[in-house]
Order: structure tokens, then sequence, then C-alpha cells
């Protein structure tokens, strides 16, 4: 009986723990004993505002260390990131994938509803539409956007560190400050390290003679790392390297750790978790290994904010974690470059995978066997290549004519483009929920979600009408500090077993009861 009573008072996150013991006996408590007993262990209060780094949280105006990620084509839409901003959270609105005719308004309202408080935007890397990424860079200077999610990255490029060093200067407290902040999502050690280091001297001298630094900015901008925030992505939704959380996470940190020794940072860049978060307990193991912050991307697209279909909700709420694979991404199809999607009620990753065979096995769309090419036609397209290509290249007229005079001279890249189409309507579809093109949804999922819903199967969370980005947000939080503190207590050598702790998703009055 007093392991149940003990599991009820760590549940009761705002409120010390006292075991002590009393003429053999372990008893429970809120406040030292005042004589006869002896203290076995002490666990402090330990809310969701007291978990991860607080200098985190302070420095990005936040009450909790907890991040919704970009997703892409506007998924974590205006809605979800206006949601979790005013309850004290950070969210990036998902701007990869879409026009700045089409980001501008969405920046508009943020700033509108928002005001002081905080949110970001996402910068995605466009190896093949480098000067879509240049123009939403310097959207985000001219509106001045202060923090960017940098994602996709293998190299740092010109326009991602004009917006970091932009404006940057000296305050009065003679601090070097750069106002605007980059959030940087890596699964990769090489790519981390650009990340943490200060940006390229080639790149500022290049600024300087472009005119968007003065030759004493780029003498500061030396002296700050390219990232204030370093998002270290593990087994994600969307583009992944599908990395373990449990070695990837501490290398990051040991990394930044080595590279502030070396070069001497005032304040080193936070070190941030993603891929695989989604309920109190991944959210707890990453506090645990050293993450300042947690983000969450599969979880947040289930929810009734997200920018996407309800077709779509109700597929990510029945899925399962072995419910996800890998198939080709539209936006770096030539290179091989792969995404993790769901798989359960779709056929989009067998057919995305049939195209890029073909893309490789063949020069042109005219080198295609015709029997296969009619069954490309028939099953995938539902149309002939003919009219897709028609319909690519007033596509590409709009976003980037240069697409068209490469697929001019190059056969192979016309067939990648006509490819890309299906890649990038199968999307599309699947955020308007287009119920003729159910089997073709491309929907960017991690097996996080599998394990959010076996989370969250038998209570108020269960169905995908009922899930809000910030009720999830903060039963994960709560859920973690209960475990941070069992966590407390056994290393001071109580025995206690932590199936007793009920950490099933809570309705919002109870949880602020808890809380208190």
């Amino acid at each position: 009986m007093r392991w149940a009573r003990l599991a009820e008072a760590l549940s009761y996150v705002g409120r010390p723990v006292v075991v002590t013991v009393r003429g053999g006996e372990l008893e429970i408590g809120e406040s030292l004993p005042e004589g006869g007993a002896q203290v076995r262990a002490w666990v402090p209060a330990c809310r969701p505002t007291e978990l991860g780094d607080r200098a985190f949280c302070e420095a990005n105006g936040l009450r909790y260390p907890y991040v919704v990620g970009a997703m892409a084509n506007g998924i974590a839409s205006v809605e979800l990131v206006e949601a979790v901003g005013r309850a004290g959270m950070l969210g990036f609105y998902g701007a990869a994938g879409l026009p700045v005719e089409v980001i501008e308004p969405a920046l508009e309202r943020l700033e509108a509803n928002l005001g002081d408080r905080p949110w970001g935007a996402n910068l995605i890397h466009s190896p093949f539409e480098e000067e879509l990424e240049e123009a939403v860079a310097n959207l985000y200077i001219r509106r001045g956007v202060r923090r960017v999610s940098a994602s996709a990255y293998l190299g740092l490029t010109l326009p991602v560190v004009r917006y970091r060093t932009h404006g940057v200067h000296v305050a009065a407290d003679g601090r070097v400050v750069a106002p605007n902040r980059v959030f940087a999502k890596v699964s990769r050690v090489e790519v981390a390290e650009k990340f943490l280091r200060p940006p390229p001297e080639k790149m500022l001298a290049q600024l300087v003679a472009e005119g968007a630094l003065t030759e004493a900015q780029a003498r500061l901008a030396a002296r700050l790392p390219m990232a204030d925030a370093i998002t270290v992505e593990a087994d994600s939704g969307g583009h992944t390297d599908n990395r373990p959380a449990l070695t990837l996470v501490p290398t990051m940190v040991a990394l930044r750790d080595r590279i502030r020794r070396e070069l001497g940072y005032e304040e080193a860049p936070r070190i941030g978790a993603a891929g695989g978060i989604a309920t109190p307990w991944s959210a707890a193991a990453a506090f645990a290994m050293g993450a300042d912050y947690i983000v969450t991307g599969s979880v947040n697209q289930a929810c009734r904010e997200a920018g996407t279909s309800d077709a779509v909700r109700e597929l990510l709420a029945q899925a399962r974690q072995a419910d996800v694979t890998m198939a080709p991404a539209a936006d770096m199809f030539e290179m091989g470059v792969k995404l993790q999607v769901l798989k359960r009620g779709t056929m989009f990753p067998m057919r995305a995978q049939r195209l890029y065979d073909a893309y490789r096995a063949y020069d042109s769309l005219e080198a295609i066997p015709p029997a296969e090419r009619e069954a490309l036609e028939r099953t995938i397209f539902r149309a002939s290549l003919d009219t897709i290509w028609e319909e690519t290249q007033a596509f590409w007229r709009r976003r980037d004519p240069s697409q068209l005079t490469r697929a001019a001279e190059r056969p192979k890249h016309q067939m990648a483009l006509c490819f890309r189409w299906y890649l990038g309507q199968s999307s599309r579809w699947a955020n308007a929920g287009e119920p003729s093109r159910r089997v073709d949804y491309q929907i960017w999922c991690g097996p996080a979600m599998g394990a959010f819903n076996a989370w969250v199967a038998g209570s108020f969370l269960e169905p995908w009408e009922a899930r809000r980005a910030v009720p999830v947000a903060l039963n994960i939080l709560y859920g973690a500090a209960v475990l941070s503190r069992a966590q407390m207590l056994q290393a001071q050598g109580v025995a206690f077993d932590r199936s007793l702790l009920d950490l099933s998703p809570r309705e919002p009055a109870e949880l602020e009861e808890l809380l208190q």
C-alpha cells in the first residue's frame, strides 16, 4: 500500500516527496521530519517548466522546453504555431515546399496574432531550387523573422549564412549579438560541426562584397557559432537518416562541448532532441541524455490544428510502430534521398519506389518500354506522360523556369521532373484529403506515431477528433517530470515499482491540479 501512496505522491510534480524511516517503517511526506526519523530519500518538485535547460527557455521567451517541428507544406500550420505559442512553447511554421507568395501571408498572420510571443519558420536546403531558398531567406530578413529551423542541409549555403549574420552587433554589455536565431536540424556529425562553428571566412567575405555585411560585422560574425541551437534528428518522419537517439544525442552533446572549449564561446549552442519523441518515456530519456529541449513532429500532424486532412488524421491514429517505411523524396529525387512515410493504408511508398527504379533504369521517358510506360500511366499517373509533362512545364514556368532549360538539355532531368509530379502531388492530395487519391497519400511519419497511439489507447486522446497540440504536449512533459522524479528516488536506493505510476493522458483540468 505504501508503494501506491508513493506513486501518488510522485504524481503531484509541484510538491516535494520525503521518504523517512521511523521505527523501521517507511513514511511518506512533503517536508523534513522534526525528529525521531531518518531521511531515506528526498525528491524535489519537478514541474514541466523545470525540465531541460532554463537558460534556453529564457533566451527564447518560453515557459516549456518544448518545440513543435516545422512539418513541410504548411502541415505545421499557422493555427498550430499559434496554439503552442500562446501556451508558452515554440512552434515553427512549415514553409518548406511553399512559394514565397504563400509564406508571406502566413508570416503576417503570425506577427499579428502572436505579437511578442516566440515563433519561427522553416528554411529548408534546396539544392535543386537555390533561388527559392534565397528568396525565402531574404523574405525572413525583410520581415524580421527571428527564428528559423534550418533543415535538410548537407552543408552551409550563402542564404542561411546571410540570414544568421544579418544585423550582428555589439550589445551595451559588450556581448556580440546576432538577432536572427538558427535552429539547425541535423543528424550527421560533419554537418553539425559546420553549424557549431562560425560562418566560413569565404562566405563572410562574399557577403561583405555584396554589401550585406560591413567588414566590422563580418569580424563580429566570425566570433559566433552559425546556430544558436542544434536539433538532433534521430528516427523521424520525413527526411531522416533513421539514426538511434541513444547514440546520436550524446555524441552531439559531446561535440558541442568540445567545440565550445576549443573556441571559447561565452554561450554554447543548445542541443535539442527530435525524432521518436511522442511519449513521457521518450521525452524523459531525451532530457536524461542532456537535451536542453525536445522537438515533436509526427504526433502534431495527428492534431486538429495541423494543416492536413481529417483522412490523414484518421490514418495516423491507426498507425503502429512498424507501419512506416522509407520512400524517395520529391525535393532530392535525383540524389536518391529518401524520407520516412506511413505505409499503412496507402500505396505511395511502393509506387514512388517504382518510379525511382524506372528513373535509374532509363535515360529518358522515350526509353521506357511501351508496356511499362502504359502501366505507369494507368496505375500511378492516371494520365498520359505527355499530359503530365504539360502540367509539369506549366508548374515550373511559374516557379523556376531554369528547370525547363535543364530538361531540354537533359532528357533524364525531364523524366525526373515528371516523376516528381507524382511525389509532389501525393502530399498535396493527402493534405487536401482528396478522396479519389486516398491510396496515393504521402504522409510523413515516424515510428513515434505508433508509440503515441499505444500510450493514449483508452484515454481521452485516443479518438483522433480529440487530439489537440497543447494537451498532447503538456501530457508528454508532465509524464516526463513524473518519470524524472521516480528516477531520483531510485538513485537514492529506494526500490520502487514503476508500474504503479499512472502516466496515462489526463484531461486539462486534472492535469492542472497535478501541476500545482
